[in-house]
């Protein structure tokens, strides 16, 4: 690849890094500050009703760090495969609602993030601005 594509790449998905993580982490947020909003998402989508208010803000602590490093590209193929499966999981338990698409249209976003997602974790080698996985040679970049 030429500098400048190599130059243009690496800002396009530090952006995209960013947006993505911005997101996972509201949603992180909203477990630990929300718990009731979390319990009530994790028995109407995963079928995990009684999990317990005091145990969603844990979850939500849980995820905010996994975001912390996919923020900061740490450890890019577990970090980015870690926040890739989990909005999969997301996008696919969601499937009721995009069987009425007019109703709930916000939950269509899910699809554009999840092949951001996809995207980055393909091209977590050429992540390398404002990134704290390894630049040349050992295992993340392979």
């Amino acid at each position: 690849m030429t500098n400048d594509l190599e130059r243009r790449l690496a800002i396009s998905l530090l952006l995209l890094r960013l947006s993505l993580g911005l997101v996972m982490m509201v949603w992180a947020f909203d477990k630990i500050l929300n718990p009731s909003h979390g319990a009530a998402v994790f028995a109407s989508f995963y079928g995990l009703a009684g999990l317990g208010e005091s145990l969603i803000p844990i979850i939500g602590i849980a995820q905010a760090l996994l975001v912390v490093a996919f923020l900061l590209g740490f450890a890019r193929t577990w970090t980015y495969g870690a926040v890739l499966l989990m909005h999969g999981a997301t996008t696919l338990v969601s499937w009721s609602a995009y069987l009425q698409p007019l109703k709930n249209i916000l939950f269509f976003a899910a699809w554009p993030m999840l092949a951001g997602l996809i995207t980055l974790f393909l091209l977590r080698h050429q992540d390398r601005i404002a990134s704290l996985g390894e630049r040349t040679g050992g295992r993340d970049n392979r």
